[in-house]
């Protein structure tokens, strides 16, 4: 049935399971998608059966393309705006979802860059076996006391004490120098302080530089996917006007 479509465009008619196959999902994943307005409602038999056009394959293939590379929220927000007429809406959905990817590639670069840095020891300004103050570790940082006390309330720092003051030794250098680069790059405290205890496990960032390459090819699957979502969102406006 689905082979028709390039011959009888807009006239033949699916069944749920019919359209589900043409894009590999269940009869009930169509019927929620409908429900949940992320594709055009189906007309009715009189039995009360839905009945689905070569319309609603073309926007259940954007969808689902959408989804790959967008995620399901963004894509519903997307499909949403669509079929409600609020092309504006959709394109910013679009745009917002670029500028993150843009920004965690931007990010995973600038982790590669500390990580060679970080591999290599502590910088020769610093003498590995004398620990530092809170008060020069943030100057080296550029950040305040106050920042890195509240690292070490959110997990990301555990310095000693001499008496009651912090004392930051070579490896708490080193989380430090991460955690900032990772703030900069808009992580959150939490994801942080997961990303240093990774480090501890493995003892050391060595494991965090092997992960790059694969963090930098999710990021390209996604810019891929993304390519393709916007490609048959493209397909379903040209042919809905």
């Amino acid at each position: 049935m689905l082979g028709d479509c390039h011959v009888k465009p807009q006239t033949a008619r699916y069944r749920p399971v019919d359209l589900g196959r043409a894009v590999g999902l269940s009869a009930q994943a169509v019927r929620n998608y409908e429900q949940a307005g992320t594709i055009p409602p189906a007309a009715r038999t009189a039995s009360g059966y839905r009945v689905y056009t070569d319309d609603h394959v073309r926007a259940l293939t954007a969808y689902v393309a959408l989804i790959a590379g967008y995620g399901h929220r963004a894509a519903g927000e997307i499909m949403k705006s669509v079929l409600g007429d609020d092309l504006p809406t959709a394109l910013a959905a679009l745009d917002t979802a670029h500028v993150q990817l843009h920004r965690d590639r931007e990010t995973v670069e600038r982790v590669a860059a500390a990580v060679v840095l970080l591999a290599s020891g502590p910088p020769a300004t610093l003498d590995s076996d004398r620990p530092v103050s809170i008060g020069v570790l943030a100057h080296r940082l550029g950040v305040t006391p106050a920042t890195l006390r509240k690292w070490e309330r959110a997990g990301i720092l555990a310095p000693a004490r001499s008496r009651t003051a912090r004392t930051y030794h070579a490896d708490d250098v080193r989380d430090a120098e991460l955690a900032h680069l990772l703030r900069r790059g808009g992580y959150p405290l939490q994801h942080i302080a997961a990303v240093i205890e990774q480090v501890h496990a493995a003892g050391g960032p060595g494991p965090l530089a092997a992960s790059i390459d694969q963090w930098r090819e999710r990021i390209t699957a996604r810019g891929r996917a993304m390519l393709t979502g916007s490609a048959r969102l493209a397909d379903y406006l040209s042919s809905s006007t």
